[in-house]
């Protein structure tokens, strides 16, 4: 295996444009990567699908990006914990999707394996069911849910060896590695970096990782 791509400033921003799809890993902003977000809104790309479980908060996570109004859509499970996103959806500036969590997570999931989709009995017989198929298997109605993809994944690892193998620190492992399988390139902002990772601690194995910003160079 070859050693990783380390990332830096000018090379994250070369890969950015306006209108381009954005996952964001993180839980109320628990494992999202603060860094790359930043570098984000110093490109000033903007008309950006975000793609995440929540609009995090005005003055963290996607909801700076969303606060400086470069976001055109989101979707997300909930917005509640930023007003900047509610008033902006009230007020049709920002075009607003809410996804079942669980949903969310299993058309990322779809996506990078290579599913044409989920069936779910989340959301039937509601306005979520709009526009949307419905199948029947051994007699019980399912809404299809399509896989959802973009084109780059922003994820927070806790550690990331030379090769980009990667692992996360507790609950920081939510919709991180999910959103590692299903993007056109990923960007990853490490805590710390490691020569080789004991392959029982891998959780995102390196082929899935393009580029690696480390806080820390060396160590655990």
């Amino acid at each position: 295996m070859k050693a990783h791509k380390k990332l830096d400033k000018q090379t994250f921003h070369a890969h950015l444009f306006d209108g381009m799809s954005v996952m964001v890993g993180g839980f109320m902003t628990c494992g999202t990567p603060e860094r790359l977000i930043d570098w984000m809104l110093e490109s000033g790309v903007k008309n950006l699908t975000v793609i995440c479980n929540d609009a995090g908060y005005p003055e963290a996570g996607v909801g700076k990006l969303i606060a400086a109004g470069r976001v055109s859509t989101l979707i997300a499970s909930h917005i509640g914990l930023n007003p900047i996103a509610g008033s902006m959806m009230g007020a049709e500036t920002l075009a607003v999707t809410l996804v079942p969590q669980g949903t969310l997570a299993e058309q990322i999931r779809a996506k990078g394996a290579g599913l044409g989709g989920i069936l779910t009995p989340t959301g039937l017989h509601t306005p979520a069911e709009a526009g949307k198929s419905r199948l029947e298997v051994d007699g019980k109605p399912y809404i299809l849910e399509r896989p959802i993809g973009a084109d780059i994944a922003l994820i927070k690892a806790r550690e990331a060896d030379q090769y980009g193998n990667l692992n996360y620190a507790k609950t920081a492992r939510n919709f991180n590695p999910v959103m590692a399988t299903a993007a056109n390139l990923v960007f990853v902002e490490a805590t710390c970096r490691s020569q080789a990772m004991d392959p029982e601690t891998v959780i995102t194995p390196h082929v899935l990782v393009d580029y690696i910003l480390t806080e820390v160079s060396d160590g655990r």
